[in-house]
């Protein structure tokens, strides 16, 4: 089970999600309780050994600005959060990184991993990054290929979600925090060995 885990801001963070072993670390470039700098993200992602995603994650940014920033923050992977187009996608088809698009499971109709030409996707609550619970098993379509389920998982409902679900992966962020925005290193533990168990 591919586990990735969002909105880091602190080594103590990024250090317990790679000796729990993560797949992905996710860093949030856009506003938010959870925003790093691209500087910060950099400082960050020199922290992760070279065969965990690097995740410089956007939700309102241009393309330009996009490309911008995950150059300053050396990341390996991007992620375009939301009301992307699939000339978005095409803007940013020439960087060397992992592309991964993450919707709003149960309104967007598209969840077919690769339709934007992205290499993995994120189905993910309405409100993304609230931890709001929702309906994954009611999704408008199946989803196929490399894709994370999102939106409400915790370390004790992440194994039922998987069952009921079948996803590729998981997505968390909210999920192993103690106050908003602040994350907790043993429920970041936690939440991956449930994943896995």
């Amino acid at each position: 089970m591919f586990v990735k885990i969002c909105g880091l801001r602190s080594v103590e963070h990024v250090q317990a999600a790679v000796d729990a072993g993560v797949d992905a670390i996710g860093f949030l470039l856009s506003p938010s309780p959870r925003q790093v700098t691209p500087a910060e993200a950099a400082k960050l992602a020199a922290e992760v050994p070279d065969h965990i995603l690097t995740v410089g994650v956007f939700a309102r940014e241009t393309p330009d600005q996009i490309r911008r920033d995950a150059a300053e923050a050396e990341v390996n992977t991007i992620q375009l959060h939301g009301d992307y187009k699939r000339e978005d996608f095409d803007a940013l088809a020439d960087l060397p990184v992992t592309t991964i698009r993450a919707i709003a499971g149960a309104r967007d109709p598209d969840t077919n991993c690769g339709a934007f030409g992205e290499d993995l996707l994120i189905v993910d609550a309405v409100t993304p990054g609230s931890g709001e619970a929702w309906d994954w098993t009611r999704l408008p379509s199946t989803p196929t290929g490399n894709w994370m389920l999102a939106g409400g998982l915790r370390p004790d409902n992440v194994a039922s979600a998987i069952a009921e679900a079948g996803p590729w992966g998981v997505d968390v962020s909210s999920g192993v925090e103690v106050a908003r925005g602040v994350k907790d290193s043993g429920l970041i533990a936690d939440f991956i060995a449930a994943a896995r168990a």
